[in-house]
């Protein structure tokens, strides 16, 4: 067993090790506060889903101009100024929020800071696409998901020995740990931004937002996006709507919804990298709608079940969906870039959840607040078999090859 992790670990360069500590300890944080965000504020503030869904849509909206902005800021200047510069305004965020005196307060400070500490999403992506060669980023993106995920395994319980205390703790404790991660950034990650061409003139700053035209223009991509955009619509009722569905309609405690959670996550760090490993040489864009279809199924169980065993057995359906297409989204999106424009095209790769997070939550609060909850649910179930069918037509239209094996890259 050694043997093997060491040798799998002698298949990536340091650098993808050290970003994965980051990873690792940002999301800690994140995943804190992040699956109980619309439970605090429906207690803090006295609040409907309906509401909730219109602040989810606030902080989309500012995370847009955010990602525009991060964008053309990493293809121009870099990838880890900016990470930089974003976990910093996490960490202030995270504590205008939690000491947000007010629902208006909240608001503002959730617009003018959400929009900065956005940034870094473009520069996180383009990193990994910038250390590992083609033929490994589904595999990479693989193993990120399982550090990822190792992370939201113990978070959950934290969170919940905070909260029994005040909420108020889950915010400075991941602002905290937003400030950790700047740290480790500063000192142990190196720039991976490629190099320019000796002869290629240095883009304005205009011209760099300006590239965004051409992204648009890459019909492929676009239509990926907007079919991304429909099976992302479904999954973020996971971290949003479930577990106040659970606790309202069926008398689910916080606890119970945290126990789904952390299973999934045990689920990934246990058969992401096999799974990733083993469906690497299928095409990228049917394993897109594979997983689309596991999404269907499982949420709609959630409209016709009771029980919380399967309440269980459909997080394991939605988690084994969520396998398949997290590494596989990741690295389509790095094969359609350009190596010069990576951070434009994963900021519009981004609205696949920025404008899921914009509307998913508020329509999905309307359906809890006003009529049958368990509408929701067979709605998701619709949508996902409408994106499932999406990804096979651009598999058709697109001819997305299936990766090849690359050569290991370098250990240094």
């Amino acid at each position: 067993m050694f043997k093997k992790l060491k040798s799998i670990y002698n298949e990536y360069p340091k650098a993808f090790w050290i970003y994965n500590v980051i990873v690792f300890i940002d999301r800690f944080g994140g995943f804190m506060l992040y699956p109980f965000f619309a439970l605090y504020l429906t207690q803090k503030f006295d609040i409907g889903m309906s509401t909730v869904g219109m602040l989810f849509a606030v902080f989309s909206v500012s995370g847009f101009v955010g990602s525009a902005l991060g964008g053309a800021l990493t293809d121009r200047m870099g990838r880890k100024g900016v990470i930089i510069f974003s976990l910093v305004l996490s960490s202030l965020s995270a504590l205008g929020m939690g000491f947000a005196p007010s629902l208006e307060f909240f608001v503002a400070v959730s617009v003018i800071v959400g929009t900065l500490s956005s940034i870094g999403g473009p520069a996180h992506e383009a990193v990994v696409a910038d250390l590992l060669p083609e033929g490994k980023r589904a595999e990479g993106y693989g193993i990120i998901r399982v550090v990822f995920n190792m992370a939201v395994i113990v978070a959950p319980a934290v969170a919940g020995l905070l909260i029994a205390k005040s909420y108020i703790l889950l915010f400075i404790v991941d602002a905290v740990i937003s400030l950790i991660s700047a740290a480790i950034v500063i000192f142990a990650l190196p720039e991976t931004k490629p190099k320019a061409h000796p002869s290629a003139k240095p883009e304005t700053m205009s011209q760099s937002f300006a590239g965004y035209g051409k992204v648009f223009k890459d019909i492929p991509f676009v239509a990926f996006v907007f079919v991304s955009i429909m099976m992302t619509l479904v999954y973020t009722n996971m971290n949003t709507t479930l577990g106040v569905f659970l606790r309202d309609t069926h008398g689910i405690p916080e606890a119970g919804y945290g126990y789904l959670i952390s299973m999934n996550a045990v689920l990934v760090v246990l058969f992401q990298f096999w799974i990733a490993r083993k469906l690497e040489k299928y095409k990228p864009m049917l394993m897109m709608a594979f997983g689309s279809a596991l999404y269907a199924i499982g949420f709609a169980m959630y409209g016709f079940t009771s029980t919380y065993m399967l309440f269980a057995f459909a997080m394991v359906v939605i988690t084994i969906g969520e396998m398949i297409v997290s590494p596989f989204q990741q690295s389509l999106v790095a094969s359609f870039a350009p190596e010069e424009m990576r951070g434009r095209y994963m900021a519009i790769s981004g609205l696949s959840w920025g404008i899921s997070f914009a509307i998913g939550p508020y329509l999905a609060g309307l359906v809890i607040d006003n009529i049958n909850p368990n509408w929701l649910w067979v709605g998701c179930g619709i949508l996902g078999a409408i994106a499932m069918a999406g990804f096979v037509v651009l598999d058709k239209i697109h001819h997305s090859p299936a990766p090849v094996l690359a050569e290991p890259a370098a250990t240094d």
